[in-house]
């Protein structure tokens, strides 16, 4: 199974009553098609970068979910079919997760492979540092005299 995303913009207007039971109609698709949900965000309303179908501002919901590709095109064609859907788009992830772990990968070889730096050594006081520890009197006792 692939790691998908699925990110889509409903009508700004649509309510509670709408939107629960389109998020709850794919979810369920989802996981009666052997696929597993992983995680439904619901973003909330926020503005358009342009308008859409006359819309400024749209309903964001996030899916993420593992599932085969037969899956998510029957699922893209119910959001294409669905009125309170304006745009959809849908990601596949773990080509994206494996680009990241080769990369990892390839770092911790090449750190392998750089020789190892000795830590620096401490450094000598200088000689401020050594006449103000020289010179500072102790609190409590007389100051010595010569």
């Amino acid at each position: 199974m692939r790691v998908y995303e699925e990110l889509f913009i409903l009508r700004p207007n649509a309510t509670d009553e709408e939107i629960t039971p389109l998020v709850e109609q794919l979810t369920g698709l989802i996981t009666s098609s052997g696929g597993v949900v992983d995680a439904t965000e619901k973003w909330g309303v926020r503005r358009l970068a342009y308008r859409v179908q006359k819309h400024a501002e749209g309903y964001y919901i996030l899916i993420k979910f593992h599932a085969g590709a037969t899956l998510v095109k029957e699922l893209e064609r119910r959001l294409r079919l669905t009125d309170l859907v304006l745009r959809y788009l849908t990601v596949r992830t773990d080509e994206r997760m494996k680009k990241l772990v080769k990369r990892a990968k390839k770092r911790e070889e090449r750190m392998k492979r750089k020789p190892q730096m000795p830590a620096p050594a401490p450094a000598a006081p200088s000689v401020e540092q050594q006449m103000l520890t020289q010179q500072a009197p102790v609190p409590g006792e007389p100051a010595a005299q010569e």
